[in-house]
């Protein structure tokens, strides 16, 4: 199922989010492997079935390589670990276990394979789904750095705001109705 297929497929009270989705398939404020690579680190950090077939294929059919791929995976499973002990630190009143080293084992950011502003992007867009506000200053900063403006660093998020609703609309869907999504 592509994304406009998932498109249709989302019920009439989540119409501005099938629309959203259908916008962000044909922004351009981003490279299209940063767009998809978005996509797909979003729909993997949210982990729906349904929603993640679509994004994949989608982004199969847009060309996305398979290094691409890897590397958006990576961001969204990297950041599930990072995400849940970053934000655990961030909300915890005893400063010193942030003076701790995390003692987790990231070596696949020293090369994650794609360009370091593209798996940043990623990491941003997992850590918005995943509300680790430490990492979303991190990544956010980094892309600064690196000349990625705010307008692109938002496209980023609007992608990660999107996917999450479909999933979360894809899911609610397939709960009440298991028969009819094959779930």
């Amino acid at each position: 199922m592509p994304i406009q297929a998932l498109c249709a497929a989302l019920p009439p009270y989540a119409r501005d989010i099938a629309r959203n989705l259908s916008i962000l398939a044909e922004e351009t404020v981003l490279s299209d492997q940063a767009k998809w690579g978005c996509f797909v680190a979003s729909a993997h950090t949210v982990a729906e079935p349904l929603t993640l077939r679509a994004i994949d294929a989608t982004a199969e059919a847009a060309g996305l390589s398979e290094k691409a791929f890897e590397a958006a995976r990576t961001a969204s499973a990297v950041m599930a670990m990072n995400n849940t002990y970053f934000r655990a630190l961030h909300l915890m009143s005893a400063a010193e276990y942030r003076a701790l080293p995390s003692r987790l084992r990231m070596n696949r950011l020293s090369d994650p394979g794609a360009p370091a502003v593209d798996y940043e992007l990623w990491s941003l867009a997992a850590s918005a789904i995943n509300g680790c506000g430490a990492c979303l200053d991190s990544h956010e900063a980094e892309l600064r750095a690196r000349g990625v403006t705010p307008l692109q660093a938002q496209a980023a998020l609007r992608i990660a705001a999107v996917v999450n609703a479909v999933g979360r609309v894809m899911a609610a869907e397939s709960a009440a109705n298991p028969q009819k999504w094959g779930v």
